[in-house]
């Protein structure tokens, strides 16, 4: 019988030695998962794992056969008033080592802190590049929550007539566009706080999940992570001219250890400001300001719920192209510990 250990992985307490380990088993899953893009480089993963904000709780273990990392579980849950029922989860094993028992013996140490947080849902994300995934959900009774895609841009077939045609029709006399580059200015942090509770309109199909409260402290937090890590967010947003309120907002993240890629994070417009071309405006200024400061910048990449239609038709008037599908699937507790008491191996 083949031998192998499961340890806790704590971050901010690895030896060098480890994460070299941790490198080498991420950078086979990424290839597996992400053939096109370059290996993650060793201070980029350090900085990424010990990057987390304080309100992000994570617990995480590897599997050791001999001095190689075969298999990782982690488990995610966000230390806040609101979704205190949720707990996310990913599991990953090599290719090799799959269908032998281990996302198992991860799955029960995952349930384990549902259990010690009162957690009675558990949600996870595959990928259609790797069918294992999809196979393991099925086998534990999970549920589709969400289906989405991996959009992506390239920029060297953007169509930037097009660009200056959704700036040009943008209604400036009503209102103004802005950019805040890095950490949101103290004096709007209230407003943007407000602003960013737009996100919370974007379609959710089945998903179980609230409404998110974001406070001005979270805010901080994730912008300190974003500063370990070395990430670079621009947000470009649009005001009403008469009332001086946040209209909608539209971020990207770049970062020197992936220079070719850009990723588009949220994209909102208030309900009551829709229609008038908002989305479009920023979406084409934001591009054209990526054209002009990030000339190494290849490609954008975004990701998209495929019921969320009004965001697809922007993307896809722009050239973004399905570039892969992940399935979101939620399961309760109680069937993941009856599925963990009933199942072999």
């Amino acid at each position: 019988m083949t031998q192998y250990e499961i340890k806790a992985f704590d971050p901010q307490a690895a030896r060098p030695s480890d994460f070299a380990a941790y490198l080498a088993f991420i950078n086979r899953i990424e290839a597996e998962a992400w053939p096109e893009d370059p290996p993650t480089e060793l201070e980029e993963l350090i900085r990424e794992l010990r990057a987390i904000p304080p309100f992000v709780v994570s617990r995480r273990w590897v599997v050791w056969h001999d001095q190689e990392i075969i298999a990782r579980g982690v488990a995610t849950f966000w230390n806040t008033e609101d979704n205190k029922h949720l707990l996310s989860f990913d599991i990953a094993v090599l290719p090799e080592w799959r269908r032998q028992g281990l996302a198992k013996r991860l799955l029960t140490l995952i349930a384990e802190v549902a259990q010690k947080e009162h957690r009675r849902l558990l949600m996870a994300s595959t990928d259609s590049a790797i069918p294992a995934g999809e196979a393991f959900m099925k086998r534990l009774g999970a549920r589709v929550g969400q289906v989405s895609s991996t959009n992506q841009l390239d920029l060297a077939l953007l169509d930037r007539e097009l660009l200056r045609r959704w700036q040009e029709r943008a209604p400036k006399t009503e209102f103004e566009l802005g950019l805040w580059e890095g950490p949101y200015p103290e004096e709007e942090l209230d407003a943007i706080v407000r602003l960013r509770e737009v996100m919370n309109t974007a379609p959710r199909d089945n998903l179980e999940i609230e409404d998110v409260k974001w406070t001005k402290e979270q805010l901080r937090q994730i912008e300190a992570s974003l500063a370990e890590q070395k990430t670079e967010r621009w947000t470009m947003f649009v005001r009403e001219r008469k009332t001086g309120n946040l209209a909608g907002y539209t971020e990207v993240f770049w970062s020197p250890f992936e220079p070719e890629t850009l990723y588009q994070g949220d994209t909102g417009v208030f309900p009551e400001y829709r229609g008038r071309g908002l989305g479009k405006w920023l979406k084409a200024a934001m591009l054209e300001k990526v054209l002009r400061d990030r000339p190494q910048v290849k490609r954008v990449r975004t990701g998209n719920a495929n019921s969320n239609a009004p965001m697809l038709k922007i993307n896809y008037e722009l050239g973004f192209r399905p570039y892969k599908t992940w399935t979101t699937w939620q399961v309760e507790l109680e069937k993941v510990l009856e599925y963990l008491r009933s199942s072999p191996g």
